[in-house]
């Protein structure tokens, strides 16, 4: 059946209230939007800021009153001339719609990053199954390809790897399917640990291959290969965790970095590593060195 959108365009001070009236009015589900190219880059943890200028949206059954909700929320925001717009929806396989978006992506020489509902463009390449998931990585985002780039770049065969802030477990895979021995895969998030666990089974790999930590879990336990693709924040706290977790001569990579924060970045890792010139994509830089 179709449905009814209502997009309103507020400021973050109400977004709260109308994300409330509209449930309170029907809607099956509230949406935020940025809606004036505001990116918020890196939350503080446990945090959900919002944009200054907020868009919201609520989904209603085609059958709703439209000018009553308009009136009730307008009348509960005391705002004369509210900003909002209604939009019949219509109704499709949105399953189906979703996965029109994702197409396999080159990684480099060898590497592709394929959807499990295609067959391998390329069978003969190395093809790392993956589904879009509640834990980030799916390759498409600059930070993820960055780093998927480098790891088809190097020699990969029989290292031990650390996958800090695995997110889907994407990196650490994309290491074993190229040659690497073990990848230890850290997160934060109980569902990352788990989606990590699930795709290195869609992929056929060992459990035993991939052991999944929260952060205070991770055996002291050096590795040839750190990744890290998590934020510039995070990575200037971890800076001597993740020093500790490299072997002497070992290599490191660093990625979820915006142009501006690279600088400080490497200036937190200096005391143990020599880094290589920075690597660009957009805006994002991914940073890789050699420890000492």
């Amino acid at each position: 059946m179709p449905w009814l959108q209502l997009r309103i365009n507020s400021s973050r001070t109400q977004a709260e209230q109308i994300e409330d009236l509209l449930l309170e009015s029907g809607a099956v589900s509230v949406t935020y939007e940025d809606n004036a190219d505001e990116p918020i880059l890196e939350p503080a943890l446990g945090e959900t800021p919002l944009w200054q200028q907020t868009r919201i949206t609520g989904l209603f059954d085609a059958s709703s009153n439209t000018d009553i909700i308009s009136n009730t929320i307008t009348q509960a925001l005391k705002v004369p001339a509210l900003d909002y717009h209604w939009e019949l929806l219509e109704d499709k396989d949105w399953e189906r719609e979703w996965m029109k978006h994702y197409h396999p992506i080159q990684c480099g020489k060898r590497l592709w990053i394929c959807p499990s509902w295609l067959i391998p463009p390329h069978p003969e390449c190395i093809n790392l199954l993956l589904d879009p998931g509640l834990a980030f990585g799916t390759g498409t985002h600059p930070t993820t390809f960055l780093c998927l780039q480098w790891l088809d770049s190097i020699k990969l065969e029989g290292k031990t790897v650390t996958d800090y802030g695995c997110g889907s477990g994407i990196l650490a895979i994309a290491s074993l399917l190229l040659g690497a021995a073990t990848a230890t895969c850290v997160d934060i998030d109980p569902q990352a640990l788990t989606a990590t666990a699930d795709n290195a089974q869609r992929n056929g790999l060992d459990p035993e291959l991939t052991p999944v930590f929260l952060p205070d879990q991770v055996p002291e336990i050096a590795t040839d290969l750190v990744i890290a693709n998590i934020l510039a924040g995070p990575l200037v706290a971890l800076a001597p965790k993740l020093a500790a977790l490299t072997k002497p001569g070992g290599l490191l990579c660093l990625s979820g970095i915006i142009e501006s924060q690279a600088n400080d970045v490497m200036d937190s890792y200096q005391s143990w590593f020599d880094f290589d010139p920075p690597t660009c994509n957009e805006q994002w830089v991914r940073l890789t060195a050699i420890k000492r």
